[in-house]
């Protein structure tokens, strides 16, 4: 196991700057400081860092106090120290400042407390030296566009004392996307079709149907020949348009996309299959195998609309109707023609 911070974080797979800061400074005393949401939420109330937490510059300078305040003889407990208080202490929600150690050196409370000053000196009208100083800006702070201050569109909120700080910023409305999903059957072999996804991006390294993604001003007839293009281009899958059956549509909500799945059906042959273009990123794999295989929860609602379209589509085609379930009969047997006794009669007296 590597001593230091940077080697930790150089040959171990998965460990990350916190991890490796930790690991450095608790189990080897090495003299480096580390940064989790609590240090960082300390670190932002202490100096007024009231910019994006998650943008490269505060991120930066998080770290740059965590190396500059860690102790040189105990890191490893001052570290400790740092995220307990974080997460007993100088909460995310009410605070309790009023037992934080840090609390005289603390610029947002600093300004909480100066703010009340100001406020009550207003009320008996005098003018005070605080609120001069409240005024002129902070010489760390004097460019414009400082990328630790607070926004300018979201200014200091009294009501919010030091949770003013940290600040994120506004998560961005989820993109729309519409995706067509090909599913290619062999229909001698029961098998389907699946491609595996960039090692990179969006559900890195997993297995789906050949998919691709759609314009969203495609009408029908575009969207049918946009599939078309993509199968012949990708897989040299050459078919007649009316061979392609539209099953129907999945949304599924990412974190940061809506995703719409438009699902399309194509049958092809054991001699079909043998003309097209596969390589090692495709695979024909069974009912069992595509659902034991690395696929996103995204492609089995995909499936399962698949299985569900088609067994309609079946019954349509011979005719057939629906079976309708028949109910199992619960608890007693419904041909007893005993009524159901009345709670109070179990409160009755036994006849003799």
């Amino acid at each position: 196991m590597p001593g230091c911070a940077a080697r930790l974080l150089k040959h171990l797979p998965g460990v990350g700057r916190y991890t490796a800061g930790a690991i450095a400074s608790i189990a080897y005393n090495e003299v480096t400081g580390l940064v989790d949401g609590n240090v960082a939420r300390v670190f932002s109330r202490l100096r007024v860092i009231g910019g994006d937490s998650t943008s490269q510059a505060v991120t930066d300078a998080f770290w740059s106090l965590a190396g500059t305040l860690v102790d040189s003889e105990r890191p490893g407990d001052f570290n400790q120290a740092l995220m307990e208080l974080g997460a007993t202490v100088c909460t995310p929600k009410v605070p309790t400042c009023s037992k934080c150690p840090l609390r005289s050196y603390c610029r947002a409370y600093t300004q909480v407390e100066k703010h009340k000053q100001n406020a009550s000196a207003r009320l008996i009208k005098v003018t005070t030296t605080t609120d001069i100083e409240d005024n002129l800006p902070d010489i760390e702070c004097a460019a414009d566009g400082c990328s630790l201050c607070l926004p300018a569109n979201e200014p200091w909120d009294s009501s919010q004392g030091v949770m003013n700080y940290p600040r994120k910023a506004k998560k961005k409305p989820p993109r729309i996307e519409r995706t067509a999903v090909c599913i290619i059957e062999n229909v001698n072999k029961k098998q389907f079709l699946i491609v595996q996804r960039p090692e990179t991006g969006l559900l890195a390294g997993l297995w789906e149907f050949p998919s691709t993604l759609l314009d969203e001003n495609f009408r029908e007839e575009q969207r049918m020949a946009h599939v078309s293009t993509f199968l012949k281009t990708h897989f040299g899958l050459h078919f007649k348009s009316s061979k392609l059956k539209h099953i129907g549509e999945v949304l599924h909500i990412f974190s940061h996309i809506h995703q719409t799945y438009v699902i399309d059906y194509i049958q092809v042959n054991s001699a079909e299959v043998g003309k097209l273009q596969c390589d090692q990123s495709t695979r024909w794999v069974d009912k069992t195998q595509l659902l034991e295989s690395a696929i996103s929860t995204a492609m089995k609602k995909v499936f399962k609309t698949y299985e569900a379209g088609v067994h309609i589509s079946t019954a349509k085609t011979n005719g057939s109707k629906p079976i309708p379930r028949k109910r199992k009969a619960s608890g007693h047997d419904r041909t007893d023609k005993k009524k159901q006794l009345a709670l109070e009669t179990f409160f009755k007296p036994a006849l003799k």
